[in-house]
């Protein structure tokens, strides 16, 4: 196996294991000493800590869980910086991005530090767009902010943005592999919020002042 394919392997590896650090376990053990999936909807994610811990818990999270998607694609925009792949096709910067950025959301869902569970993988796949794509990943967080501003409930905008970044990619005119990745994002964020939807199309899915007043009381 030559260097180049060495080096990527080592980056997707990586990937995985940033978003496998579970930020939101770990808010809970450090802050309350309890075990964040035995409360709430038994997710990691920021949203379950914004539930179970508050909001300054869930704040740090939700921006650790960004950067950890940001740093896993960013790694290999710093190889491609550092021009030290030889051997490798034209395009290969695209389809490594891909790979290490579904391997980041596997990481943060399925983590290998939390026998293979985790949360939805929304903050992280906001992370890899920001650095994958700046434009579709602040246009994706726009949609999240306009949808979570108007109906108060962080599922439905999650599912929003999950919808609209694949539209997005195609507007902007991404390369193949970026649109594969939000397709397979997308898809993957709506499958992780099975429970919510069901919740949504019952209407009894909480809004967040509803999830404040909970931890409140």
């Amino acid at each position: 196996m030559n260097l180049s394919l060495i080096i990527a392997t080592i980056l997707i590896l990586i990937a995985y294991l940033l978003g496998s650090i579970p930020t939101g376990y770990l808010a809970g053990r450090w802050l309350k000493n309890i075990d964040i999936r035995e409360h709430g909807s038994q997710s990691t994610g920021a949203t379950n800590v914004l539930r179970t811990l508050g909001r300054s818990a869930a704040i740090a999270v939700l921006i650790i869980d960004i950067l950890k998607g940001c740093l896993a694609v960013g790694l290999v925009q710093i190889w491609s910086i550092l021009k030290i792949n030889p051997n490798l096709p034209e395009n290969w910067q695209s389809w490594l991005v891909l790979i290490t950025g579904i391997s980041a959301i596997l990481g943060h869902s399925k983590s290998i530090f939390l026998n293979f569970t985790g949360g939805k993988s929304v903050a992280t796949s906001i992370g890899v767009l920001l650095v994958m794509s700046p434009v579709v990943g602040l246009s994706t967080f726009g949609v999240f902010g306009v949808t979570i501003a108007i109906s108060r409930i962080v599922s439905l905008s999650s599912i929003a943005g999950a919808i609209a970044v694949i539209i997005l990619m195609v507007i902007f005119k991404q390369p193949l592999a970026y649109i594969l990745f939000a397709s397979f994002a997308g898809i993957y964020v709506i499958i992780r919020h099975r429970a919510n939807i069901s919740r949504l199309l019952a209407g009894t899915e909480p809004r967040i002042e509803e999830k404040l007043s909970q931890l409140e009381s």
